[in-house]
């Protein structure tokens, strides 16, 4: 604003010049010149300032994406607002075509919404920085990080890995995804070997067996596996959806 009265103070002082010397073009026209520069100027916005803006605005630009990439921990923007997504389920309605429901929360407010996308509906993603770390301990809802090549310790809150907090374990390398300088949400390796702790025995002599039967795991959680798995093996899961892939 200072810079505006400054050009605005210059323009008023040569005004009399403009209006007494009509027969002096050149004074004239440095006058019109430099009013000209002034309404041009403007000082920015102040809700658009970095002080007074959400600290999401900083970064806007991304990357378009469909509906069907959507996935657990993407940054989008949505009708002017970054939301990460926080939940996500593929389904396919009969002839309504397939769609993805997420849940979505807003990075600036912390509110939740849900949303129903179609699979080929184009999205804009936002591009986040990803950091490679291992994973130390946890202690209540604080889980303790080190980077690699440094060494240095950080400590994120659990709720940044959402249900993939189950697979946690002693050095296991983790990503954490910032944006603006801040981390937004943390992944685990698609792919973690898990022992099978409980499971349903695997009856013998039945015609018409189960596909799957449920078993727990070490780390607490029930999944499905084939009825051949029994307690003791080890097993790969999948961390996106809790499934049964493989025998480790």
């Amino acid at each position: 604003m200072q810079m505006l009265r400054r050009k605005v103070l210059e323009a008023s002082r040569r005004l009399p010049l403009f209006y007494a010397a009509a027969d002096a073009p050149r004074g004239s026209a440095h006058a019109v010149a430099t009013l000209a520069a002034a309404a041009r100027w403007a000082p920015p916005a102040t809700s658009g300032s970095f002080a007074a803006a959400p600290w999401a605005a900083t970064q806007r630009r991304g990357a378009k994406m469909l509906g069907s990439d959507v996935k657990l921990g993407n940054v989008i923007q949505r009708r002017g607002r970054i939301y990460q997504v926080i939940k996500a389920q593929h389904s396919h309605q009969g002839r309504g075509g397939a769609t993805i429901q997420v849940e979505l929360r807003d990075v600036d407010t912390g509110n939740k919404i849900t949303e129903r996308f179609r699979t080929d509906e184009a999205l804009e993603r936002v591009f986040v920085e990803e950091k490679s770390f291992t994973y130390l301990y946890q202690e209540g809802d604080t889980v303790m990080l080190m980077e690699p090549e440094t060494f240095e310790q950080i400590e994120v809150s659990k709720d940044l890995f959402g249900k993939a907090a189950a697979y946690l374990k002693d050095e296991m390398k983790v990503n954490l995804q910032y944006f603006d300088g801040r981390p937004m949400s943390a992944t685990v390796p698609q792919r973690v070997t898990c022992t099978v702790v409980e499971a349903q025995p695997n009856t013998k002599g039945l015609t018409a067996q189960p596909q799957y039967k449920r078993v727990v795991l070490d780390n607490g959680l029930t999944v499905l596996a084939p009825p051949f798995i029994e307690v003791g093996e080890n097993i790969v899961i999948s961390t996106a959806d809790d499934s049964y892939m493989t025998r480790a």
